[in-house]
């Protein structure tokens, strides 16, 4: 049994973003059962950086459900990223999983990276 909490949405997840997880899940077989993770970590250019993996449920984490999908993020994650929106393009340049932060002060070019 786990203690995984629902609450208001720590982080919204765009339609796109949640078509493209739903294929990803559905279209490797290690990822069954599992949800998209987003957390922060030390590094980058910026400070901080953004991460995704496909995980399983842990004890603590908010879950947030939205178009079709589950998204976790840890307690400490969710502090720096909270009112956050995950977004997905296919363009060619650019292009890929975004997290759009409005808590971060300076982002680098990159995208990937930020200081908050």
């Amino acid at each position: 049994m786990n203690s995984a909490t629902t609450e208001s949405p720590v982080l919204n997840v765009t339609e796109s973003a949640a078509t493209q997880i739903l294929e990803i899940i559905n279209g490797q077989s290690e990822n069954a059962g599992k949800h998209l993770r987003v957390y922060v970590e030390k590094g980058g250019c910026s400070g901080m950086q953004y991460g995704m993996i496909f995980d399983e449920i842990r004890d603590g984490d908010l879950k947030v459900g939205m178009n079709g999908v589950t998204v976790l993020v840890d307690p400490v994650s969710s502090e720096t990223i909270r009112g956050s929106t995950v977004d997905y393009s296919d363009a060619m340049t650019g292009g890929g999983f975004k997290i759009i932060n409005p808590n971060a002060r300076q982002s680098c070019g990159c995208g990937k990276s930020f200081e908050a």
